[in-house]
């Protein structure tokens, strides 16, 4: 089966039976990446406190941890919420947005890379880098590097915590301990409308709840991303539109659409 076959595969498993996505995400894009799963099939649940989370990770099928609006409270319900699905075998899928842009975050994302080990970890250039202790420069949530000079941090934690590291970026890179995939599309108009990276991330997460392997649930994440940001650029006229056409492209994408 080739990569897009399982790509596709995913896409169908996700329609069919509409996974519950956990996710404890930030403020600026809960609406964004709600949409988005439901656009592709999957049905999302954005809850945070504490004192809910092994009840919604019971219920849920994968969870996604996404540390945009950082506080104290939100890092406690990120690590009771990533122990209890590793421990029932869920996949976590985990964002460090802004890793390296104060020490506060980047002690929040050590402490969830060291105590919960995601199955997934996906961000930008910088904040690989800065997750894997390189020279990596944060701009806010902007990367300063691309793809390529992130490849050997991607690699470094791929095998020191035995998960599938995803790099988005003019190219995208999705890294395992064994395999490299470098992955093409997407649209220069995607970093124009705020939340898309967060969007990936919560597209892992519904591709992990449903797929053979964390690998090829990264994969089928950046797949979908990349093609659906294709056909909603060539409609849109600006960010705006685009982010109206995104919604559309992934409700209606198909195997034809998909692009590597």
């Amino acid at each position: 089966m080739t990569t897009l076959d399982r790509s596709w595969n995913i896409v169908e498993r996700i329609r069919s039976k509409a996974p519950l996505v956990h996710s404890i995400t930030n403020y600026v894009v809960m609406n964004n990446t709600a949409n988005a799963l439901l656009a592709i099939g999957a049905s999302p649940i954005m809850a945070h406190a504490q004192e809910e989370m092994q009840e919604m990770v019971g219920i849920s099928n994968s969870l996604v941890l996404n540390i945009g609006t950082l506080s104290a409270p939100w890092i406690s319900s990120m690590l009771v919420a990533g122990k209890a699905a590793k421990a029932a075998s869920k996949p976590v899928v985990f964002d460090p947005v802004g890793v390296g842009a104060s020490s506060f975050r980047t002690q929040a994302c050590t402490k969830i890379l060291q105590e919960v080990t995601p199955t997934i970890i996906r961000g930008n250039p910088s904040e690989i880098m800065a997750m894997a202790g390189a020279d990596g420069q944060t701009k806010g949530v902007d990367s300063m590097h691309d793809t390529q000079t992130a490849e050997e941090a991607a690699k470094y934690l791929a095998e020191h915590f035995s998960c599938v590291v995803t790099v988005s970026g003019e190219q995208d890179m999705v890294v395992s301990a064994t395999e490299t995939v470098w992955l093409r599309g997407g649209s220069p108009l995607m970093p124009k409308v705020t939340g898309m990276g967060c969007t990936s991330t919560a597209i892992c997460g519904a591709c992990a709840a449903v797929a053979d392997s964390a690998f090829d649930a990264g994969v089928a994440g950046m797949v979908i991303m990349n093609s659906a940001g294709g056909m909603a650029a060539a409609k849109a006229e600006g960010p705006g539109s685009f982010q109206m056409h995104f919604l559309d492209a992934l409700y209606s994408l198909d195997k034809k659409d998909l692009i590597l």
